[in-house]
């Protein structure tokens, strides 16, 4: 496969012809909108014929990693069975998002049944995985939870044990921990409770996954990191998934989600803590619609889908552009006035994250999150790792 950037002039039917590939495959893969329309700058994702007869600095060839990828998501028991059932023979697990608990470590359900989702996933031959969230009655993040459970050893093991009824119960072959904002005075705790955990579960054979805030260094200051001891974390756990996302987000900046400059510096730290082959690289399945001018506090910017992100684009006439250090595309239009900056993912900052996950020996890779289809993403991943291994 090759990855194609529209120029100028460029239509369907004109690039099909140059690359010898049919234009309905070309429409499917990048789930082109009649009466197809291109945006130039875009990237797509073609199944080549041609013997190398492709314009240079134009087009990026697909290599095959020498080893697999285990590839997973994250998904609400509320996503539409249409897009599950499209997405399920690409994973290897589906993390089920979520669960939560109270204070004295009562588990606490999804509030939409999971059952559907899990029956789905073992019927593909999908490891279905328990996520597990420290959400407050505001639907946040909350760390007063993690602390009263963390620091009360009868609350604890409450838990621990409830997560090993439910998994036994529904049929889930792990446990996902997502907990995020811990106090510093808990991270020894929680890595206690991580170690809980995983002696309870891995007997029966379960899994203990963790996930990692971005962190750079050790001693990296701040609410998000400093109650991660990925050191620590990596040798209990059987895998964890760097959180490589969110520098651009709903409240900040207008930039790039996950800039390939600064997930790489993620990752040189990570790889020095723990073993490449337990670390799974957070890709996330969405953009940011920014209006201009950005006001810290006051402006808030719309999340968007990456194939969405291309259809702003066409029918506000924009022209992506693709940052080279940060290996994402962005445009701005104006509307109504309102000037606007888009960034998102496309088939060339998904390959660059892959390129990371095979220099590094990575074991994976996880999505945040799977509520929207995107088939190029899926196609280019099998196109680089081969078909993903079916565990059950």
């Amino acid at each position: 496969m090759i990855i194609y950037t529209v120029s100028p002039g460029d239509s369907v039917d004109s690039i099909a012809a140059a690359f010898q590939s049919p234009a309905d495959s070309i429409i499917y893969i990048n789930q082109l909108v009649p009466p197809y329309a291109l945006a130039i700058g875009q990237a797509l994702l073609i199944e080549n014929g041609t013997q190398g007869a492709v314009p240079p600095g134009r087009s990026i060839p697909v290599t095959y990693a020498e080893r697999g990828l285990i590839p997973f998501g994250y998904a609400y028991p509320n996503i539409s069975p249409w897009v599950l059932e499209q997405t399920l023979p690409y994973l290897s697990d589906l993390h089920i998002f979520s669960y939560g608990f109270t204070a004295e470590g009562m588990l606490i359900p999804p509030p939409v049944d999971d059952t559907r989702m899990i029956e789905a996933a073992r019927n593909a031959g999908v490891r279905p995985i328990l996520t597990l969230t420290p959400f407050g009655p505001d639907g946040r993040f909350n760390n007063t939870l993690i602390s009263s459970v963390v620091r009360n050893p009868s609350y604890r093991q409450n838990l621990i044990w409830q997560l090993f009824a439910v998994m036994s119960e529904k049929g889930f072959a792990g446990v996902d921990v997502d907990f995020e904002y811990i106090l510093a005075d808990d991270r020894d705790l929680f890595t206690a409770f991580v170690a809980d955990l995983a002696s309870v579960l891995r007997p029966s054979g379960y899994s203990t996954s963790v996930a990692l805030a971005p962190k750079t260094s050790a001693g990296q200051s701040g609410l998000l990191y400093e109650g991660k001891d990925y050191r620590a974390l990596g040798a209990l756990a059987d895998s964890v998934l760097l959180m490589t996302y969110e520098w651009g987000f709903k409240h900040g900046p207008n930039m790039a989600v996950a800039p390939l400059d600064k997930v790489r510096r993620v990752v040189d730290y990570a790889v020095t803590e723990i073993a490449p082959d337990k670390i799974s690289l957070g890709i996330p399945n969405y953009g940011y619609d920014w209006p201009l001018p950005f006001e810290r506090g006051v402006t808030e910017a719309v999340t968007i889908g990456n194939v969405e992100a291309v259809q702003i684009a066409i029918q506000n006439g924009a022209s992506i552009q693709f940052d080279e250090t940060a290996q994402s595309p962005f445009f701005n239009y104006t509307t109504n006035g309102t000037g606007h900056e888009v960034w998102f993912e496309d088939a060339r900052s998904i390959l660059g994250k892959f390129g990371l996950i095979r220099e590094y020996g990575l074991r994976g890779a996880g999505w945040w999150q799977l509520m929207r289809w995107w088939r190029a993403n899926w196609v280019l991943m099998q196109a680089v790792f081969g078909t993903p291994t079916h565990t059950l």
